[in-house]
């Protein structure tokens, strides 16, 4: 509109805003082109582009989102990233489907995980003043590791070699904890709620037995039809090789969409169908197309959403943790991860480099800003207690995309060498 009124006109902030977006694309494509031979992870260049934005936005005074008043738009577009990442890690992932392959990722799942969300629960009511309901949800938050960051640090494609231990823990982990702590986000809000008789049961059954079993029995017979069907037609020649990737793009929301339908978790639903999904003749070349297409998807979307969470932060955002919230980003990422997955993996056999590697690396990321947004959208808690406890999480995210994007590479190839045991 403004293009096309008379007179001249400078700066008009949607077309600054599609010149930043260019950059910003190009940018990522560069550092998606050489992030093998940096000492840094890409989502450190996309946040730095972010808080470049935010400052901008501040200098120009620009009416942006805000986490709390725009909840809805950063539940769909970190929503969207992690479903296409959660089915992208199903597909990397090589090891057979038996307990004795997944020890370790089932310690993370039911030792580490519960640890955290008690840990960070307690430190949210004794010392960040919150209410038990706000402080559950707290834990829940930032309890999952995030599988769209923890790409970086885990398995490589299908049909790749090497697949160490602790590459496939974080990897297994990252899949599977974003939709095994959405029951324990829910027990929160129902704490913060009004309450009615059997309420506990009710959680019980409903949103931890049923909504986890819909989600992985949906995974699992979905995805393996879906790639059974496309694997026939590939072989009848029915579709076109250079558009394989183009099928996970498909895929997800089916998977997601009629496990969300039947009232299961779609996030579980896209890892087990990603898992599925490779099952199928798993040594088939149409994995790697496909899983070609899911990653780029996916790297472009954490390009979307590191941007949307880089360019929504401000001063005043900042200061709402306190310095109580601010000392649980050290607290959480120092001491409760490497202490929770001490205790996850005693007498677990894996040596002291690869205890090391999982501790350290309990990236927080992308699922945790989606549950944010659901519990903001809930309404379950009061407006200032809500403010605390989505500032405090973005702040432990940025705090661990920094941390965990510095290191990512130095410390992979130390703790993965086998003199690091």
């Amino acid at each position: 509109m403004m293009a096309a009124a008379p007179g001249l006109s400078f700066g008009d902030p949607y077309v600054l805003a599609l010149v930043f977006g260019g950059v910003a694309v190009l940018a990522a494509v560069g550092a998606l082109s050489h992030e093998e031979d940096r000492a840094f992870s890409a989502s450190v260049i996309y946040l730095g582009l972010g808080a470049a934005a935010a400052a901008a936005i501040g200098l120009l005074d620009l009416r942006w989102v805000d986490p709390l008043d725009d909840a809805r738009l950063f539940e769909r577009v970190t929503e969207l990233a992690v479903v296409i990442a959660l089915f992208a890690t199903g597909l990397r992932l090589d090891r057979p489907l038996r307990a004795a392959e997944w020890r370790t990722v089932a310690r993370l799942l039911l030792v580490a995980m519960p640890l955290t969300i008690a840990a960070v629960a307690l430190f949210g009511t004794q010392v960040m003043g919150l209410s038990l309901g706000a402080a559950i949800i707290l834990g829940a938050v930032l309890a999952p590791t995030d599988p769209v960051l923890a790409g970086d640090i885990g398995v490589g494609p299908p049909n790749d070699e090497e697949e160490r231990e602790p590459n496939f823990a974080v990897t297994g982990e990252a899949g599977l904890n974003d939709g095994l702590a959405y029951p324990f986000v829910l027990l929160g809000i129902l704490v913060a709620g009004d309450r009615g008789p059997g309420w506990l049961a009710s959680w019980a059954l409903e949103d931890v037995a049923y909504k986890i079993l819909v989600g992985v029995a949906v995974g699992a017979l979905v995805g393996y039809g879906l790639a059974a069907v496309v694997v026939r037609l590939r072989d009848r020649r029915l579709l076109r090789t250079e558009l394989d990737g183009w099928l996970a793009v498909g895929a997800v929301p089916i998977l997601y969409g009629l496990a969300e339908a039947l009232s299961g978790y779609g996030f579980l639903a896209a890892f087990a169908g990603g898992l599925a999904f490779r099952r199928y003749e798993s040594g088939h070349e149409y994995n790697d197309g496909v899983h070609r297409g899911a990653e780029t998807v996916e790297k472009f979307a954490e390009l979307a959403v590191v941007l949307l969470i880089g360019s929504s932060v401000t001063l005043a955002g900042l200061g709402e943790p306190g310095v109580a919230g601010w000392l649980l980003a050290p607290l959480l990422l120092l001491v409760v991860r490497p202490a929770s997955v001490a205790l996850a993996v005693v007498r677990s056999g894996l040596g002291r480099g690869e205890r090391a590697f999982l501790g350290w690396f309990g990236v927080r990321g992308i699922g945790s800003v989606y549950y944010l947004a659901v519990v903001a959208g809930s309404g379950a808690l009061a407006r200032d207690e809500l403010s605390r406890v989505v500032w405090t999480t973005l702040v432990v995210v940025l705090a661990s995309l920094l941390i965990h994007g510095v290191t990512a590479a130095p410390l992979s190839r130390r703790w993965n060498h086998p003199s690091g045991r």
